[in-house]
């Protein structure tokens, strides 16, 4: 008898049950609240909470779909109830959202340009608030006045590095890029003893980067697991596909978009098992449709020889401290982080690298042009009156070759980036033409650099490395001065992860009920006005809600227009490409009816190109934000609502022209 029970012990205690009881109480109560040990789990605990957590979901559930407009559909947009009215139903169902009042003084304080615009179409973190800059004088001509403190605004400057000599060796480090690495090492959780960092244009480069410095002619896969089309991820793809590696992508089933999990758990433990399979890809939500994936998926990819990169980029503000590195050790992490939430979406990206796993990556020519960059100062008014014209900057790049290790691009022509928002998707630099291309994905910056970067003295023989000087910046006179306050990071420590996994909860929650309750009049039963991908209501769905609507005889609108007509309502909304998408005999119907082909170019060996057919679905996506507040999902259940009337599309379009406005064609 004795044995048999200490096998049932054992075996409760086993790494993939352990961990798998941890991660799913994880997603209730985050780890910080936990005090977590490595003390074994009883089993009569774990049993209570593994039932307690499955009840709180429950409950969860059947009280919004319940409590929240009972057998109601609303018909037309003015039959949806005042704010104050809707607003008191909400805390009704979710009284514990007044707790998160905090987020609301922050935002009020800090982030007052949020008032008349909703902005949803990326989330993440922000280094600065906008107050902040604004204090500083960064949003004005005007000097900022001998109270305000001065913020270290920057601006990012390209250099041909090699990532293995990054991570063994390092780099110079201005006092400014400095600080900031360590904040937000800080931030995310991240030890540096464990993990080192590597500064990046914005996401796209790190995929790009890690992607050209990793072994895949040794390592020869590559596996992915995303709902959704991204760009960073095509980037990795194309470059791994020149380097031989064989790309395998999981699939999600329709509707739910939930992983098929026995096509995913077959290629990541394949028919024997293997020391080196290659690079598993892995977020552990989608940013798209908000469907939120097992944490086990990494350890059973790394028991199985795969070396893991986790897509953080897709997380929250202090989503990072629930992952728990300490029980799970992804070998790479990649995240970014914009400068001013719903301001200014440039920033950059950060491409974290296990010091155990150093060895793996090797020595690129091509990765040394691809998007390792430095943070250094803004420049002030008066230099920027000494900068080159556009013919002295075309001058000196044409003089710019291959070269050696660690150079930067020179900060002569590296002024302060202005930005120009294009559906809140594309930013494009309006600096010299040739530094730069931008292409923003939710709220990045930049595209890399793609060339190596050096420059060469004109005339000169030899090429010679060209130094930076050290960066002029006068905040760093003193050990005081020196202190550089990201009080966007500041504020979401200070809020913390439970108070802001609430108050997204009940907001992403009440927007998926919202947007359900609009149907179509119809003498007998009207159709819903909006169908959601993915999951619906749902204690712990992810921040993200991805949709199409539908208008009166059931076709879809273009998400393109509804895009452009939120805009014109301040609100920002994106459009996504949802694919890998498994469809059952059962959904047959709508497979016919709803994918359709995307054409893109991909580049062979060779530089030949090829035409390659994606298969999907293009949604509208709404991104929550912690600082997302009741009335911004107000505002969304609005605009949607008025694509119940008929007319409405085609009143657009004619106020549209009658207010002399150029006519967008889409």
């Amino acid at each position: 008898m004795e044995s048999k029970k200490k096998k049932k012990e054992e075996k409760i205690q086993s790494p993939h049950i352990r961990e798998g009881l941890e991660a799913s109480y994880n997603c209730c109560f985050p780890a910080p609240f936990l005090g977590l040990t490595d003390a074994p789990i009883p089993r009569r605990i774990a049993t209570t909470t593994i039932t307690t957590a499955k009840a709180l979901r429950h409950n969860f559930t059947s009280t919004t779909t319940v409590s929240l407009f009972p057998n109601t559909h609303f018909t037309n947009h003015e039959s949806l109830p005042p704010l104050h009215e809707a607003f008191s139903n909400f805390i009704q169902v979710y009284p514990q959202y007044i707790t998160t009042e905090q987020v609301d003084h922050v935002r009020d304080n800090e982030y007052d340009h949020l008032s008349n615009h909703v902005c949803l179409d990326y989330t993440g973190s922000s280094l600065f608030s906008h107050a902040q800059l604004r204090q500083s004088g960064s949003f004005s001509s005007q000097s900022p006045t001998p109270n305000s403190k001065q913020v270290p605004t920057f601006n990012i400057s390209y250099k041909s590095a090699n990532l293995n000599s990054q991570v063994l060796y390092g780099s110079h480090e201005t006092k400014l890029e400095s600080t900031i690495r360590k904040r937000i090492m800080s931030f995310l959780n991240v030890s540096e003893t464990d993990y080192c960092m590597v500064f990046t244009a914005n996401r796209t480069s790190a995929f790009k980067l890690l992607a050209e410095s990793y072994p895949f002619h040794s390592n020869k896969r590559l596996l992915t697991v995303y709902d959704y089309q991204s760009e960073a991820v095509t980037t990795m793809v194309e470059s791994s596909n020149k380097k031989g590696a064989k790309v395998m992508s999981s699939s999600f089933s329709w509707p739910g978009l939930r992983i098929q999990s026995p096509k995913l758990k077959k290629m990541v433990m394949g028919k024997r098992r293997k020391k080196n399979r290659g690079l598993f890809v892995f977020p552990l939500q989608s940013r798209v449709t908000g469907t939120r994936y097992s944490y086990l998926w990494m350890s059973v990819a790394q028991e199985n020889g795969w070396h893991v990169l986790l897509d953080a980029c897709a997380l929250g503000p202090k989503d990072m401290d629930t992952l728990g590195l300490s029980m799970f050790h992804p070998d790479f992490i990649i995240c970014s982080f914009f400068k001013v939430f719903g301001e200014d979406p440039s920033g950059f990206g950060c491409l974290l690298i296990k010091r155990s796993k150093n060895s793996v990556l090797e020595a690129s020519t091509v990765a040394r042009g691809v998007g390792i960059v430095s943070l250094v100062p803004a420049k002030k008014p008066s230099q920027l009156q000494d900068e080159p014209s556009s013919g002295e900057i075309e001058r000196q790049f044409s003089e710019i070759h291959l070269h050696e290790d660690n150079v930067d691009i020179s900060s002569s022509f590296s002024g302060p980036l202005s930005t120009e928002r294009s559906n809140g998707l594309e930013e494009k630099s309006s600096g010299p033409k040739d530094e730069c291309f931008v292409v923003f994905e939710k709220g990045e910056t930049s595209k890399m650099h793609e060339e190596g970067t050096s420059m060469k003295k004109k005339g000169s023989i030899s090429s010679e490395i060209i130094e930076l000087e050290e960066p002029n910046f006068p905040l760093l006179k003193n050990d005081k001065d020196s202190e550089i306050e990201c009080q966007g990071l500041d504020h979401a420590d200070s809020i913390g992860l439970l108070m802001i996994s609430s108050r997204v909860r009940y907001l992403v929650n009440y927007l998926v009920n919202a947007l359900m309750k609009l149907h179509h009049p119809h003498p007998d039963k009207g159709h819903p006005l909006v169908k959601i991908y993915g999951p619906k209501i749902k204690f712990d769905r992810g921040p993200a809600v991805a949709f199409n609507i539908f208008d009166w005889k059931n076709e879809m609108v273009e998400p393109a227009l509804i895009q452009k007509l939120a805009d014109r309502n301040n609100i920002s909304l994106s459009c996504e490409f949802l694919h890998n998408i498994w469809f059952s005999e059962k959904y047959e119907d709508e497979k016919q009816r709803l994918l359709e082909k995307r054409i893109r170019e991909v580049k062979t060996t060779g530089n030949k190109r090829r035409e390659k057919v994606d298969i999907g679905i293009t949604v509208v996506t709404a991104s929550i934000a912690y600082l997302t507040n009741f009335e911004d999902i107000y505002r969304v259940w609005l605009f949607v609502a008025k694509f119940l009337d008929a007319d409405f599309v085609e009143k657009e379009r004619w106020r549209y022209m009658a207010l002399n406005q150029k006519m967008v064609e889409v």
